[in-house]
């Protein structure tokens, strides 16, 4: 008892000694320059009362001796569009911050315009006032205009009649904006559609969506973000969702970042020089729909770029279904069947007619296009004038000896000129396989690409897929 009384005692009676011996923390004036892990930071393009997400810049002390910064603030004070935070402090102007000898410390920025922004480049600086001199570091954004469409419990945000779009703001969308029975919504050229996380648009039974992009002025349909790395990742909205009876017309637009790109129910739709990329389900999920596509670019779907079920009428002309979906999913392009198991889990059947003319399908699997006809049901196809990604397991169809599949390549890489998404370009190279390997009579109907490169001609004969 005697030996933990003395053990104890020793214990405290040391650990006060060490205590008392601790030398104090003394800070010194800086001599010389701070470094930072960058000297701007370009934020994410925003809207109108909307914040930004969070961006960080790092300090670094080099000196072998702990320093006092004298100031860190922003350059507008107040006033400025910014707000940052240092060292787990929010505000504007900060004095005498401490920073250890070789250690670093985190500034977080982030962008919060108000509603009496105009659309503008938004500048600032963080400024470091030291004795050796000022330092800075520059801020950057681009604020837009914005016009928002808010869903609520008391707004169930709903456009009725004939309602224009145009450019001259973006559209913000929270929760589900619904085009109601009988109205048109029309997107003119230029317009930029923004849905936030979960959010969507929903067309009903007999209401149309038309959509008037052109070359160099196309109708952007995305998520918030626009920082350059959202560009490549899905699922940063739901999806454009289609009710039977509705209608769309498309031309020129880019779709990209969902969950499923337009979702259609019994929907007519017409698509023209249209890119969809980067939905963790299906680029277009269609039940037993009428869709007419020319000129259309897909990639990057985790189940699949096209998926038909139900049956439904498809046709599908100089048209570039690429996916080079590298996550978990099927990443087919095509996938067509009859049936459908409904929210109930029965099964219906539909008639399912399919025309793939002068196109490229194409994965880095080992097989495209998936056909899965029902027993007892009407199932047509024609694949003429097409390059694919072929398998014979896997496909559920013969490629050799089937009269439905005419003048048509398998499994020669089309040479993309650049694949992957931030790039997207899926033009053909000059030494392309698919080069020359159309058929006259379908391009006439199509005679420009979809960057408005005549393809008329027959000598020699276009090139399959949307890029001539």
């Amino acid at each position: 008892m005697k030996y933990k009384i003395i053990l104890a005692f020793s214990f405290w009676t040391l650990l006060f000694a060490v205590s008392c011996n601790r030398d104090d923390i003394s800070f010194e004036s800086p001599s010389q320059a701070l470094r930072f892990s960058t000297d701007t930071v370009f934020c994410d393009t925003v809207y109108n009362q909307v914040r930004s997400e969070t961006y960080a810049v790092k300090v670094f002390n080099d000196e072998d001796k702990d320093i006092l910064i004298p100031n860190i603030s922003l350059r507008d004070g107040a006033g400025s569009l910014y707000k940052i935070n240092v060292d787990g402090k929010s505000g504007f102007s900060f004095d005498n911050v401490a920073l250890r000898k070789k250690d670093s410390l985190y500034i977080f920025v982030e962008i919060a315009p108000t509603a009496s922004v105009p659309e503008a480049i938004a500048e600032d600086q963080v400024l470091f006032k030291l004795p050796t001199g000022e330092q800075k570091v520059t801020l950057f954004s681009v604020v837009q205009d914005a016009e928002f469409f808010v869903e609520t419990p008391g707004n169930p945000n709903v456009l009725n009649g004939n309602v224009n779009w145009n450019n001259t703001k973006a559209k913000i969308i929270y929760g589900d904006l619904t085009i109601s029975s009988g109205s048109t919504l029309n997107i003119g050229a230029g317009t930029k559609v923004y849905f936030f996380k979960n959010s969507g648009m929903k067309i009903s039974t007999g209401a149309s969506l038309n959509i008037n992009g052109d070359l160099g002025s196309e109708v952007i349909l995305r998520g918030d973000r626009n920082d350059p790395k959202y560009d490549t990742l899905p699922k940063n909205w739901n999806s454009i969702d289609f009710a039977i009876g509705s209608t769309l017309n498309m031309n020129y637009a880019r779709l990209f970042g969902g969950t499923n790109g337009l979702q259609m129910n019994q929907t007519n739709a017409t698509i023209n020089n249209t890119i969809i990329h980067t939905f963790q389900e299906s680029g277009i999920f269609a039940i037993n729909s009428t869709i007419v596509a020319k000129n259309l670019v897909m990639n990057n779907c985790g189940n699949a770029d096209v998926t038909i079920q139900k049956g439904g009428n498809y046709d599908f002309t100089h048209c570039t279904l690429a996916n080079y979906w590298d996550n978990l999913g099927t990443g087919n392009v095509l996938f067509a069947s009859n049936s459908f198991i409904n929210e109930n889990g029965q099964t219906e059947n539909g008639a399912l007619n399919l025309n793939i003319k002068n196109s490229i399908l194409w994965n880095n699997k080992s097989n495209a296009v998936v056909l899965k006809p029902t027993v007892g049901q009407v199932f047509t196809y024609i694949v003429q004038n097409a390059l694919l990604k072929y398998e014979t397991s896997a496909a559920g169809f013969n490629f050799t000896g089937n009269p439905q599949i005419v003048s048509s390549i398998i499994n020669t890489d089309p040479y993309f000129t650049e694949f992957n998404i931030p790039a997207m370009n899926l033009k053909p190279a000059f030494d392309s396989p698919a080069k020359n390997k159309g058929n006259p009579s379908f391009a006439a109907s199509i005679p420009l690409d979809i960057l408005k490169l005549s393809r008329a001609s027959s000598n020699p004969p276009p090139t399959l897929g949307a890029y001539q």
